[in-house]
């Protein structure tokens, strides 16, 4: 289990970066290499005939970064949920097993014992050692469980925050879209004159800028957001199994 106390279980700030360049280096390559060239012989050989094929449909730059922040946000994602599975064990184990449940917990020794663990910052150890501070200075069983429902409200909260980029890029990705949807538009005003005189080819190439680029963002949003509901749902069943371990094993330990 790896011993990384962040409560809100993204990456680093280097791998992330290395990581979003990484993404936009290759899809640039891929771009560059394969989708451009496609595109431009379907169009020299089919003309506007060919503007429904999938080259000419992600081929202008609003979509290659849409494509490139897809990648990026699916590490981001696919990290958490690794984290998720990875420390679930940790939020969920009786940190005092060792010790006998049908006696009278020492709690300055089991202070001690939390407090010089490796996991001593982590959100689950740092519920029960504030728990049980709260039951040492208080005598109180409900003050302590009280200190378990906060603990865990904000193990939530943090957890909920941790979401924050990858929401900001799936609210980023359809506003690129339309920026090209607006840059397509004003490219085929552009060319107004040339279609009054008979050539409508360049209008409708930038009216399919202005659409694919929407179109293209939009579908990355949708698959983006599925994910996003199955992290959201993973992480509160992973709070609620955090709080009801907590009560069922440290409450255990305080109440005798």
């Amino acid at each position: 289990m790896i011993k990384n106390t962040n409560a809100s279980m993204n990456p680093g700030l280097l791998p992330s970066i290395i990581v979003l360049v990484a993404s936009f280096t290759l899809v640039h390559l891929f771009y560059a290499g394969v989708v451009r060239p496609a595109a431009d012989n379907i169009l020299a050989s089919q003309g506007t005939s060919s503007l429904s094929s999938i080259w000419i449909i992600l081929k202008d730059l609003e979509q290659q970064i849409c494509i490139s922040l897809l990648f990026f946000c699916i590490f981001l994602m696919v990290f958490k949920l690794w984290r998720l599975v990875d420390e679930e064990p940790l939020y969920t184990r009786d940190f005092l097993k060792d010790h006998d449940k049908s006696q009278p917990l020492d709690v300055d020794e089991a202070l001690r014992e939390l407090n010089a663990s490796s996991y001593s910052e982590n959100p689950a150890m740092a519920t029960w050692i504030n728990c049980i501070r709260r039951f040492r200075n208080t005598q109180n069983v409900q003050h302590a469980a009280d200190a378990i429902e906060s603990s865990v409200d904000s193990l939530a909260a943090q957890l909920e925050s941790g979401n924050n980029m990858i929401r900001y890029i799936i609210w980023a990705i359809p506003s690129i879209g339309f920026v090209g949807t607006v840059r397509g538009i004003g490219q085929a005003l552009a060319q107004a004159d040339a279609a009054l005189a008979g050539d409508i080819s360049g209008m409708t190439a930038s009216l399919g800028v202005a659409f694919n680029s929407t179109l293209v963002a939009l579908f990355i949003s949708l698959i983006l957001m599925f994910f996003m509901h199955l992290l959201n749902a993973r992480q509160d069943a992973m709070v609620l199994r955090t709080q009801e371990s907590c009560e069922r094993h440290l409450l255990s330990h305080l109440h005798n």
